[in-house]
């Protein structure tokens, strides 16, 4: 074996065509990338292709959600014989004024719709409330010890609850969104603040702001954006502020919109403004919540009298008494 591998090494023909098979696979090594085009040329027609894709397929998804959006539209539209009903009746008058519509901006209600549900609930509910109770009563047998008035005037309760019903649902919906509004109230300044100085527009800071705190608070991001559209399509830009001030029910809102129309109106510099305020929304919030952990220790003095003492005195008085119980009260 070894002899033959000599051999072939010392043979001249197996040794040319040795270095001919190299030389060829160097060659062929050498020239493919030249042979296989420009790599940054095909790289950047591959991004190309995928920038494509990607426009393409966000072209559909906006389109996608403006005709999901149409068709929300058409589907939250007030029901034809809701409408007739709270019309034929005169339902805005007789129920509702501009107190209550202000009350229906401030829980995120706008527009016609949600005022027609409204005035029709506090319609309808207290018949079904009242329905519900001779239903419980009188077939389910309920209350059957009390009295027939006793039955009529827990019916009669009922039906007040439904006729109520709507207006707290709407409170609590308000209190929810102001106190959602109120937490990201010092933080929306700030940035105002920042993109202020930055050099941008009031409409442009609004909407940039709108962009950041919608994480922290949906509900503000909504009221910065339709600021932002009534600022470009209003004729008064203190209308605008007005709005927001009325939409929203808070007197630090109130006080930054009446800045901003008087910064417009005089000239006066709106980063300064800003800048104090949003430091007198952060001492407020500290305020509170300095108030609720200083409203804490009598919270808590109740379930610790409750809970707390009564395993404290088990603890202390628990081996005394086991002793007391094992040797007796009076030892011999």
């Amino acid at each position: 074996m070894i002899k033959l591998v000599a051999d072939a090494v010392t043979d001249p023909s197996f040794v040319a065509a040795l270095v001919v098979s190299i030389a060829v696979f160097v060659t062929v090594m050498t020239l493919m990338p030249s042979l296989s085009g420009d790599p940054l040329k095909a790289r950047m027609k591959a991004v190309a292709i995928e920038r494509d894709e990607l426009r393409a397929q966000q072209r559909a998804r906006l389109a996608a959600e403006a005709d999901r959006r149409r068709r929300g539209l058409r589907e939250e539209a007030t029901p034809a014989g809701m409408r007739k009903l709270v019309e034929r009746l005169d339902l805005k008058r007789a129920l509702a004024d501009e107190n209550t519509v202000n009350k229906l901006k401030v829980a995120g209600f706008r527009g016609q719709n949600p005022l027609t549900y409204f005035l029709f609930f506090r319609l309808v509910l207290p018949f079904v409330g009242f329905a519900l109770g001779l239903f419980y009563i009188f077939v389910m047998g309920g209350l059957a010890e009390q009295p027939v008035f006793m039955k009529l005037f827990v019916c009669v309760l009922l039906a007040y609850a439904g006729f109520y019903a709507p207006i707290l649902y709407v409170s609590n919906r308000a209190q929810k969104r102001k106190q959602s509004i109120q937490r990201a109230w010092p933080d929306a300044l700030d940035l105002l603040l920042i993109c202020v100085e930055s050099g941008m527009s009031v409409e442009a800071a609004f909407r940039r702001v709108a962009d950041e705190i919608g994480a922290q608070s949906v509900e503000l991001a909504e009221e910065f954006v339709l600021t932002n559209a009534e600022l470009s399509f209003l004729q008064e830009r203190r209308q605008a502020y007005e709005n927001l001030a009325a939409r929203t029910g808070l007197e630090t809102v109130k006080s930054v919109t009446q800045a901003l129309t008087q910064a417009e109106r005089y000239g006066t510099p709106v980063a300064h403004a800003l800048r104090v305020l949003a430091a007198e929304s952060r001492d407020m919030r500290m305020n509170e919540a300095e108030k609720k952990a200083a409203a804490l220790p009598p919270k808590l003095t109740v379930p610790m009298i409750l809970f707390f003492l009564p395993v404290l005195f088990a603890v202390i008085l628990g081996p005394a008494g086991i002793q007391v119980a094992e040797r007796g009260i009076f030892p011999n």
